[in-house]
């Protein structure tokens, strides 16, 4: 018997695999998306208080099969993840609610504010009723310094790879099948200059959750968090 009931669980568990890969309808869509964000509104936004960035305009999920997750090596992700998908997509700052095309898909840009210090890019679909595995997630922030702000590391933790640009310099990339862990790598020095910088991210994953988590840390190892997030 025990066998038996081994033999049912193991062809269920298949058969929910092979569903979701091949995008069958999932009627239990887990929590709602407004557990997870909030829309963001017109005022600047504060970091947490650990100095996590919490403000992200989001694009919806890019379809990118892929089977597992130890393609995901530096050159994968730049061939994948370093390139132009729409026209214009580096020369501006995307707006909530704007729409671009990606092939043959028609995407949707959404700004809001995570109600949690990692970002719910999984749950981010799923609110959406939108594709959840074998994807890649576009991010944009845009953060407000009073001044100069030297000597400070981009932190980032991410499910799965990852690849940030901080006012178009390409400073980290997290490559190889990864859990989200906080400050998991941080980039070389550099400076948030005096007004206006734009952080961009692009997450990619096969199977299972996506998230990530940014922050800054200044030259002391503390969390910078005298800056505003427009």
């Amino acid at each position: 018997m025990k066998k038996y009931l081994t033999t049912i669980l193991a062809v269920m568990l298949t058969m929910t695999m092979t569903a979701q890969r091949e995008k069958w309808t999932v009627k239990d869509k887990g929590p709602s998306l407004s557990n997870y964000f909030t829309p963001a509104t017109d005022t600047p936004a504060n970091v947490d208080g650990e100095g996590f960035i919490r403000r992200w305009t989001l694009l919806e999920p890019i379809d990118k099969p892929n089977r597992g997750n130890t393609v995901f090596t530096d050159s994968y992700l730049r061939d994948n993840l370093a390139v132009e998908f729409y026209k214009g997509q580096f020369a501006t700052v995307p707006t909530d609610g704007q729409k671009v095309k990606i092939g043959k898909q028609k995407l949707q840009w959404h700004k809001f504010d995570s109600k949690l210090y990692n970002v719910k890019l999984f749950r981010f679909a799923t609110g959406l009723d939108k594709q959840y595995y074998g994807i890649i997630f576009l991010a944009t922030t845009v953060i407000e310094c009073d001044a100069d702000i030297p000597g400070v590391r981009l932190s980032v933790g991410s499910n799965s790879a990852s690849m940030w640009w901080l006012n178009d310099d390409l400073p980290l990339m997290l490559s190889g099948d990864r859990r989200m862990v906080a400050d998991d790598c941080m980039s070389p020095r550099t400076t948030l200059k005096k007004g206006i910088n734009i952080l961009r991210g692009a997450v990619i994953n096969g199977p299972g959750m996506s998230d990530f988590c940014v922050r800054f840390i200044d030259e002391k190892g503390n969390p910078v968090t005298n800056i505003k997030i427009k």
